[in-house]
């Protein structure tokens, strides 16, 4: 199995300067191989052009400026022409299926964060030697930059990419290892149903609170982001330092956000991984869920439109996307995986509205948010509950052989 670690990174200053000058070269690569795409298809008959003529194109590139592009590792600079390849390969794919596609789009600076290393030995070199209190990673261009190690890397290491947060430099790895053993066997199944007033219920009548990192956080992240709003639209090499200092803030708040959250998926998923030997959750389309409602014209007055409930669904969609519903299971199924459990999605239609008594299935056995009231045998419970024994109990169909 594949088993990914990340680290911070200890650049000194002039090391600090070369990660960026690479960031800002590969940037550049991405940037021009997007610009010749879309030339080759406006003006030349609509061609395309492939990864392959593009990487062929390399060596040349190198040669006419060693200076900024020969500097960097070639492998590194292939996998940014794969990173556009595979952007493309997405949008043809969106195309095809109906979706938004979503042209790919040149990017900046500061939307252009991770260099990829394909192969441990290539342009880089991860250095871990077991009797050295310091580790250290050989970057070609920057040099051997000091790594934070905070728990040992098992397995052989595949891969190595550099990554910026803020101010901040990371090393992410990815070591190929043997299935770990699995965790001694509990006896106990467990459904979860993800929410919004609780994080998720179990169909043990647990809950979990939402920590609400987003709210929690608004009123400083508003104020960072309303500083910054007051400094003009200015090209990026004229802009003042108090400027960047205003960006820094509402990145760096941002990411906080983000690392509560992933610690509380982390925290969460861990607990029922360990409790549990059989987890099912509803299969859920989030990225349907946060949809914007489509307006409603007014039939008797052109151009205008009738309420259609906007407002509301705007703060739902904040709030499903604040408990990170996604990034949850994605670790939850990830941890599972590593530790013997199995981990079953379910279709969730009418999961909370179906009693678990008597299975009369009905809009009316949830009059509120958060009670279930059986209209046919009068069962009463917490809706979240009731919905999280119904998707255990589906989950437990599924995992039954089915007959021939």
């Amino acid at each position: 199995m594949i088993r990914a670690y990340k680290f911070l990174m200890r650049p000194t200053v002039g090391q600090a300067i070369a990660l960026g000058e690479m960031l800002r070269d590969h940037c550049s690569l991405y940037n021009g191989a997007l610009q010749e795409r879309r030339d080759a298809y406006r003006h030349v008959s609509k061609t395309s052009i492939k990864y392959g003529q593009q990487s062929g194109q390399l060596k040349d590139i190198r040669a006419f400026d060693p200076d900024r592009q020969g500097r960097w590792s070639f492998s590194s600079q292939q996998a940014t022409l794969r990173r556009l390849d595979k952007a493309f390969a997405a949008f043809f794919r969106r195309v095809k299926s109906g979706d938004t596609p979503g042209y790919p789009r040149f990017r900046g600076m500061n939307w252009f964060d991770t260099v990829d290393f394909p192969k441990d030995g290539d342009g880089c070199r991860w250095d871990a030697t077991p009797h050295d209190p310091v580790t250290r990673v050989r970057l070609q261009g920057v040099g051997h930059v000091k790594v934070h190690q905070h728990r040992p890397v098992v397995g052989r290491v595949k891969t190595v990419s550099v990554k910026r947060e803020g101010r901040k430099w990371f090393v992410v790895l990815t070591a190929e290892q043997d299935q770990p053993e699995p965790l001694p066997a509990t006896g106990s199944v467990v459904g979860i149903d993800m929410g919004i007033a609780n994080f998720l219920a179990d169909s043990n009548g647990t809950f979990v609170p939402n920590p609400r990192h987003g709210p929690a956080n608004a009123n400083r992240l508003a104020a960072a982001q309303q500083a910054l709003s007051k400094f003009p639209r200015v090209r990026r090499d004229k802009r003042t330092a108090n400027h960047r200092r205003a960006v820094e803030k509402v990145a760096k708040l941002h990411g906080k956000v983000r690392r509560q959250r992933l610690d509380h998926a982390h925290k969460t998923a861990l607990g029922l991984v360990r409790e549990h030997d059989f987890i099912a959750h509803e299969n859920l389309t989030i990225r349907n869920m946060v949809k914007t409602v489509a307006p409603k014209p007014d039939p008797e007055q052109p151009g205008s439109f009738l309420p259609n409930g906007a407002t509301a669904k705007t703060g739902l969609n904040r709030s499903i996307s604040d408990a990170g519903w996604g990034v949850f299971l994605t670790i939850l199924t990830s941890k599972a995986e590593s530790a013997g459990r199995e981990v079953i999605a379910v279709d969730p239609r009418n999961t909370s509205r179906r009693c678990p008594e008597c299975g009369h299935t009905a809009k009316e056995n949830r009059p509120t948010q958060d009670k279930f009231h059986c209209v046919a045998c009068g069962h009463l419970a917490h809706a979240d509950t009731v919905g999280a024994v119904n998707v255990l109990r589906a989950g437990l169909v599924r995992r039954e052989p089915q007959p021939a």
